[in-house]
């Protein structure tokens, strides 16, 4: 199956924010559904910090790669702030692909580092980005409670070197 990776374009709009509401679980988010009519692009969030993928022409999932704070001195770090494939292109290749465009992303632009932050208990989505050389380097234990039961915030990052 061919994937192909592209910077997402304000068009991708509509698309993207169908994909996140569709595929929306406590598995991968702590926060309350979102709303169908809620942007995708907003303050936080813009087309140049978001990769695509296309499967035969179908939006199959994106992630979004920013700084994870404003501070000069943690220019040097990049960050996951999320990964949604679609349901239908789960476990064909969509997320690897979706990570190794971040870690190329990250790097041209000079990142010693690739963080995120994942859900202790979305076993499937950890075994990713360890397959892709992420470990983890801490949790904060019980952050959350999701489905009757408290959840760690696992913080995992990826060593791009000293050059990037």
């Amino acid at each position: 199956m061919g994937v192909e990776i592209r910077r997402a374009e304000p068009a991708d709009e509509r698309a993207l924010r169908t994909l996140d509401h569709a595929n929306w679980t406590t598995l991968s988010s702590p926060t309350p559904v979102p709303p169908p009519e809620r942007p995708f692009f907003n303050e936080r969030t813009s087309p140049a910090n978001v990769l695509v993928a296309h499967v035969k022409g179908a939006l199959a999932g994106y992630v979004k790669v920013g700084r994870p704070t404003e501070v000069a001195s943690n220019a040097h770090v990049q960050m996951v702030q999320g990964l949604t494939v679609d349901e239908a292109f789960r476990r064909r290749g969509v997320g690897r692909a979706l990570l190794d465009a971040a870690v190329i992303e990250a790097r041209a632009r000079g990142a010693r580092r690739l963080t995120l932050r994942v859900l202790s208990h979305n076993e499937a989505a950890i075994a990713l980005y360890e397959s892709v050389g992420f470990v983890v380097e801490g949790a904060q234990r019980e952050e959350f409670f999701l489905d009757g039961r408290y959840v760690d915030d696992v913080l995992m990052a990826l060593d791009l070197g000293a050059g990037g």
